[in-house]
């Protein structure tokens, strides 16, 4: 039943208990709401296994389900069958009506690969650090094949529309969207809460914010209000200072802002960003590998999840920055290229005793 399946990412649901104080529920199902743990990243987001006992008539088969959830559910109530996940303590996944008991396997959530649509006027370009753009194909049919190699999310950039000072091309979006049954984030050119509410109705589940966030910093706070944090990514460049430290640049890189990523980090977190796509500039494109200090540097800074992204020539880079603490890999050119698809790096990882989804 959980094989695959594609949860779409929708704002929290007001159900009471820790997540909304004094607010009463449906009263559908007994049970307290309660916070993940802080050991562990939240909002969990990613592709967790589920499974469940003898006993679960519909929750027999074990299989991969996407979460974007901060509050869970601990046990069955009475009168319900349950199936189980596992962030930072076992959690009901899933529920069903049947008297017997279920027992869950507790798994940990797999790391997530991630291709790249980097696209201008309804093409995927790639360049290094977005100068030289050279094409590299139709963005839904780059996304079609992702999608059956088995990518576990994909992430569409419009890597034009802020210096030109427009919004994102919803209509790629649509053309993406209806290639895939995996999760996507949007980004580029958001700006206002109608921005983001045009690319999540287009077919987005999650967007991406960068420049507008950094010159208006409550964006965050507003995008997370009204759409969830598990709806608003912060997209952070980030560039080596000659102090040996990172400082955050906008507008595709054309104008480093002197403010320390670090921090910036940090702040749209506490603000309400529920992810991190964090792109090295210096290393964007280069093949050069991930800046695994920046990365460190990062995900031991926030509690929410990290994406790492710039520099991958090979799976031999996302698995050093998986091992630096990134809970995603990003990458474009590796594919673009074709050197690699997302099953081989996948195959490489689990050699290795990463954990993914197959």
């Amino acid at each position: 039943m959980f094989d695959e399946l594609h949860h779409r990412v929708v704002p929290e649901r007001q159900n009471g208990d820790e997540e909304t104080p004094g607010v009463r529920g449906l009263g559908l199902v007994a049970g307290r709401i309660t916070r993940f743990s802080t050991a562990v990243r939240v909002p969990q987001l990613g592709w967790n296994l589920v499974a469940a006992g003898d006993g679960a008539p519909l929750l027999h088969d074990p299989g991969h389900a996407y979460f974007a959830n901060s509050y869970k559910l601990d046990a069955a109530p009475t009168g319900w069958t349950a199936a189980y996940a596992d962030h930072g303590g076992r959690f009901v996944a899933a529920l069903e009506r049947d008297p017997a008991a279920a027992h869950g396997r507790c798994r940990v959530l797999t790391v997530r690969i991630i291709p790249c649509l980097d696209v201008r006027d309804g093409r995927v370009v790639k360049g290094v650090r977005f100068s030289g753009l050279r094409d590299a194909g139709s963005p839904p049919e780059r996304a079609a094949a992702y999608g059956a190699q088995g990518a576990d999310e994909l992430v569409l950039l419009d890597v034009s529309a802020t210096p030109e000072g427009r919004a994102h091309q919803t209509e790629t979006t649509r053309r993406v969207r209806e290639q895939l049954s995996i999760p996507l984030t949007v980004g580029g050119g958001v700006r206002t809460l109608d921005d983001a509410r045009a690319l999540l109705e287009a077919g987005a589940d999650k967007v991406a914010v960068n420049t507008a966030a950094v010159r208006t910093p409550d964006l965050i706070d507003r995008l997370a209000t009204e759409f969830g944090c598990q709806c608003t990514i912060l997209a952070l460049d980030a560039a080596r200072t000659p102090a040996g430290n990172w400082e955050v640049v906008v507008l595709s890189g054309r104008e480093r802002t002197g403010r320390d990523a670090i921090a910036w980090a940090g702040e749209a977190t506490r603000r309400g960003a529920g992810e991190i796509l964090l792109t090295s500039w210096d290393r964007d494109g280069t093949r050069a590998g991930y800046d695994v200090d920046l990365i460190a540097a990062v995900a031991g800074a926030v509690r929410v999840p990290v994406i790492a992204s710039g520099g991958a020539a090979g799976p031999e880079h996302l698995l050093a920055a998986l091992r630096a603490g990134a809970d995603a890999v990003l990458a474009a050119s590796i594919f673009h290229d074709r050197d690699m698809t997302v099953g081989a790096v996948k195959d490489y990882l689990a050699e290795r005793g990463i954990q993914v989804r197959r």
